[in-house]
């Protein structure tokens, strides 16, 4: 492997190198199911698709597993606030977020467990953490089981911090911790709440808390030991820093590279939900960007850099897609769609470098300006070799013009031809007009043209069609 991935817990590039020979294991942080899903949430989905794409180029098998938290304090929040079930909530979020990732050409999961079909994993571990001091039962009465902090003294070592310098975990009232920092493990069943978020255990009727579900889909999924968790750089602390004391403290090794991504923002500030400030697919769309214009905007910055989300950002990215597009289309058309190519070594030596797309995308860009210059001069074989390279390359980002994601399928293809058909015999009629001189016809061919979608642009081999705007 010449992979490099930047490892949060050393604060350094580290050399990757898997567990297990040709095999990976990674563990992405997925969503809390209280809301539909907005475009922060959706980089997250688009950054380790990358990651994992990259990996399966090196010829690596990898297991790829995203959970999905539904249940939470949030959840049962909207499910009091909406009078409805939390698990039709979670569900109906579950589901949105499905057609997100689909939309954007995230590859699905090898397995995409629930917090609630993991229960019987959490009551183990809490026992494990129990029996060797590291957690206790609350002695308020109250069902809640605690992760005794101060009995890791390695506890703070992820984001490096001091417990000494940490505030109270605030996901419980103090008064059945030893010690304020102490996170819930367990959270007894509260009169308040809905009467349906509960499952027995040894402590009382109850749910989980927040970390603890990670750390049992882990190991459920990945085993004691595991190459890859991934998430959010919000989520280094608490929730990666607890994951990792109590997994540890039950006897796991857990993650051996914890990779996280920059966050977008807006405005300043985090995007979030409890912020108000989201956007979704649906505003994008009004803008008239499509979805692999969107991923392009995410993979056009390096995955651990922050995002400051604007318009004017967002279309400029869509227009720099479309030129990639363009020549993709320019290309195929001359000389066939044909294989992938070979990845250049230009582009290889950045994505081995932590990831950096925003470098790799230089190449493709530079790669595309020499096949337009290759189409110009009618240099079939450059254009060839030029067309396989630059697919290969935005295939490895998702973003490959002519993948059946973005051309709709074998059905779209016999569609096209259907249309190609038509268009071609709207230009002859356009062609017949311009060489009698007739120009209002022959313009008001294009301009119907136009009008159905279709946009005309003449070249020196001819008239070429395209749907959408041009640029």
């Amino acid at each position: 492997m010449t992979l490099r991935l930047y490892d949060t817990a050393t604060r350094s590039v580290r050399d990757f190198v898997p567990r297990e020979a040709g095999k990976v294991g990674v563990y992405l942080c997925g969503l809390t199911l209280q809301s539909p899903p907005h475009i922060g949430h959706l980089r997250s989905g688009v950054n380790y698709d990358v990651l994992r794409r990259w990996l399966l180029a090196h010829g690596l098998e990898v297991r790829f597993v995203r959970n999905l938290t539904d249940i939470d304090d949030k959840i049962l929040v909207k499910a009091q606030e909406q009078g409805k079930p939390f698990w039709s909530i979670a569900y109906a979020n579950e589901l949105k977020l499905a057609a997100a990732y689909r939309a954007l050409n995230v590859l699905p999961p090898t397995y995409e467990p629930r917090a609630t079909g993991h229960i019987p994993e959490m009551h183990e571990l809490i026992v494990k953490l129990i029996d060797t001091g590291h957690a206790y039962p609350a002695t308020d009465g109250s069902g809640d089981v605690y992760f005794d902090v101060r009995s890791w003294p390695a506890y703070g070592s992820l984001s490096n911090q001091s417990p000494d310098d940490m505030q109270s975990a605030g996901d419980a009232p103090d008064r059945g911790k030893r010690d304020p920092r102490d996170f819930a493990l367990w959270k007894g069943a509260k009169p308040e709440e809905p009467a349906d978020a509960y499952w027995p255990s040894p402590w009382g009727r109850g749910r989980p808390g927040w970390h603890i579900e990670c750390s049992a889909m882990c190991w459920r999924y990945l085993g004691a030991e595991f190459d890859i968790h991934g998430g959010g750089l919000d989520l280094t602390f608490p929730h990666h820093e607890n994951e990792l004391a109590q997994s540890q403290a039950a006897g796991l090794p857990f993650a051996r590279y914890w990779v996280h991504h920059g966050l977008l923002n807006i405005g300043g500030a985090k995007m979030g939900k409890s912020l108000g400030n989201t956007l979704d697919l649906t505003y994008v769309d009004s803008l008239g960007v499509r979805p692999v214009e969107l991923r392009y905007y995410y993979a056009a910055a390096h995955y651990r850099s922050v995002i400051d989300y604007s318009e004017d950002a967002l279309r400029e990215a869509a227009v720099a897609y479309r030129r990639i597009e363009g020549f993709v289309q320019r290309a195929a058309e001359r000389v066939g769609a044909g294989p992938l190519g070979e990845l250049p070594a230009a582009f290889a030596a950045p994505m081995d470098d932590d990831l950096n797309t925003s470098a790799a995308l230089a190449v493709v860009h530079e790669v595309v300006r020499d096949g337009n210059t290759a189409l110009t001069a009618g240099d079939d074989v450059t254009v060839r070799t030029a067309l396989g390279q630059v697919r290969a390359m935005l295939d490895i980002l998702g973003v490959d013009p002519l993948d059946p994601v973005w051309t709709g399928g074998a059905g779209a293809e016999d569609l096209r031809g259907v249309v190609d058909s038509l268009v071609a015999l709207a230009l002859e009629q356009r062609a017949q007009a311009r060489s009698r001189k007739d120009w209002a016809a022959a313009d008001a061919v294009r301009d119907q043209l136009k009008q159905a979608g279709v946009v005309v642009e003449d070249t020196p081999q001819g008239p070429r069609w395209t749907i959408g705007e041009q640029d």
